[in-house]
């Protein structure tokens, strides 16, 4: 037992220390879960209002099959909890927990768990090359004060689970074989494919690495066993996909921002200190949504290059032992640069690739992000080699160094992720105000707008408004929808409106002339209200 309470308390100071940093980026009013104000007030875009809408419909409706189905927001588009970023996994949590316990919003405790484990993962990483205190904390904090964590943890909540590829990394370079690695692995890829699917890529990968690694070695293969894992643990995996609704849709895996090659990693992008910095001069690279996040600090960086030296001046057997992991990682970072390499904003066809071959790695649009597991392995590794060529207690001293250098450097960035949300009133006003909205409420259990589509007009504030007051909708915002799904439900729609045939507890709110012209068309004065409230015409059937 006294073995174990110094791994337990330095665990502890890790995950404290990971809490602290969080604290520090955005503050401690994100925590309550009944405190659904910062998420919903529009200061930081619409992307956290999807999160809740697809949480508020998921936790009221029934259980579906797949458990991640999701018609209630969305109906016909294929909707799903899973396509609505909601985080799977701990929305199937607390929506079974609903009987007992009732959340509006748990992406709070997300933030400060995913700073927690992130620091854990990485003090469990260091303790395979060192049991030294400082050395492990202070590499704990450098992997949470990294932008391209906090910058998830600022916007894109479920790409803040990064633990899960440290916890993919330490799976491949702890021993050990048999059926409970395999386990670890599969409870690992459905985890991360319930928590965000660009995740589940990059954690298959680390499981390729480690399988190839055991696969070749002959005393760790384990016989028919690998044979089982080759399919059990991609399996897994799909399952996930599968209970959080990924299945649903049946196209559109592309998305709206462009497609494999248009947001690719910049090669200069590691040293563009962009708005996170305040030493190094800022450079031109690529300018895309994905942009930016990729600068590991300067104290991260200050590890890199002393680790690199580290290792060319040392003994470098790690490399030969870790060959099918070095593989992999070199692999992901082939797939986050592209055919299309970009060296400081320019970009550079090198390998051109046919059509058909983009079109499905549409799907991974922004690859930019596939750099994440190679810059923690990379730092980890730095890390070791420093242990290996100093020693622990100085190698635990320049970790240290590093990490107060890290803090200095990235003032501007904290500085701005401290104003990204703000304290608000723990629940945001209904923007429909008007008294109609209300009663419509009571009288309806659907409302469309009209046209739909992603993000089309109305779509925030009727799917607010059905999401408080429990109604269905196809108002959506989901990071896939299927286009053939949208044009078909927009022609049936203008039909009904034009032939007035309207569907049973349906209203409608227009947001074109078109769909105003063919509501007049098709409605029956005598009995349809066609009216403006808020601004937004509503058609309300038989509403006389």
């Amino acid at each position: 037992m006294t073995q174990r309470i110094p791994s337990i308390v330095g665990a502890a100071a890790a995950a404290a220390l990971g809490l602290f940093v969080v604290w520090s980026a955005f503050g401690g009013f994100i925590l309550p879960p009944s405190d659904t104000g910062w998420m919903l007030s529009g200061r930081i875009g619409p992307d956290p209002v999807q999160y809740w809408l697809g949480w508020a419909a998921f936790a009221r409706d029934d259980w579906r099959w797949p458990p991640g189905a999701n018609p209630g927001w969305g109906m016909e588009l294929a909707s799903s909890v899973f396509y609505s970023d909601s985080i799977p996994l701990l929305a199937f949590l607390f929506k079974a927990l609903r009987p007992l316990l009732e959340v509006a919003q748990y992406w709070g405790l997300w933030i400060y768990a995913c700073g927690a484990l992130q620091a854990v993962l990485a003090w469990a990483l260091m303790g395979r090359v060192t049991q030294a205190p400082m050395a492990r904390l202070a590499a704990a904090g450098l992997f949470v004060m990294q932008p391209l964590l906090l910058a998830r943890l600022g916007g894109h909540f479920a790409l803040g689970g990064q633990f899960l590829l440290l916890a993919g990394l330490w799976l491949c370079v702890v021993p050990g074989q048999g059926p409970r690695r395999a386990a670890a692995w599969a409870a690992l890829l459905a985890a991360s494919a319930l928590v965000q699917a660009y995740l589940l890529p990059m954690v298959g990968a680390l499981w390729a690495a480690d399988w190839l690694a055991r696969a070749a070695d002959r005393d760790r293969r384990g016989g028919a066993l690998i044979g089982a894992e080759a399919i059990g643990v991609p399996a897994a995996g799909i399952a996930g996909l599968w209970a959080g609704g990924f299945f649903l849709l049946g196209g559109g895996f592309g998305g709206t921002w462009g497609g494999y090659g248009k947001m690719q990693l910049d090669l200069l992008a590691p040293f563009d200190r962009g708005y996170w910095g305040a030493i190094l001069p800022d450079i031109a690279t690529a300018d895309h949504l994905e942009a930016g996040n990729s600068y590991p600090g300067l104290g991260g960086l200050a590890v890199l290059a002393a680790g690199a030296l580290a290792w060319a001046t040392g003994p470098r057997g790690v490399l030969r032992r870790h060959w099918a992991l070095v593989l992999v990682l070199a692999g992901l970072l082939l797939l986050a640069v592209t055919h299309r390499v970009a060296i400081g904003g320019r970009e550079f066809e090198v390998i051109p690739l046919p059509a058909f071959i983009v079109a499905q790695a549409d799907a991974l649009r922004a690859s930019e992000r596939f750099f994440w597991p190679v810059l923690y392995a990379a730092l980890f590794g730095a890390a070791a080699a420093l242990v290996a060529r100093l020693g622990a207690r100085r190698a635990g001293a320049a970790l240290f160094a590093a990490l107060m250098l890290q803090a200095i450097d990235l003032r501007p960035g904290f500085a701005r992720l401290h104003h990204y949300f703000a304290p608000q009133p723990a629940t945001v006003s209904l923007r429909l105000a008007d008294p109609f909205w209300a009663e419509a409420a009571g009288r309806y259990a659907y409302v469309r707008v009209v046209p739909t589509g992603m993000q089309a007009p109305n779509w925030e504030e009727v799917a607010v408004y059905a999401a408080t007051r429990g109604l269905e909708t196809d108002a959506v915002y989901l990071a896939r929808l299927d286009p053939r799904a949208v044009e078909a439900v927009n022609v049936r729609v203008a039909a009904v409106l034009e032939r007035g045939a309207h569907e049973p507890r349906t209203f409608y709110v227009l947001g074109d002339a078109a769909a105003l012209a063919r509501a007049r068309a098709g409605m029956d004065p005598a009995r349809d209200l066609l009216q403006r409230f808020d601004g937004r015409w509503v058609l309300a059937p038989g509403w006389r």
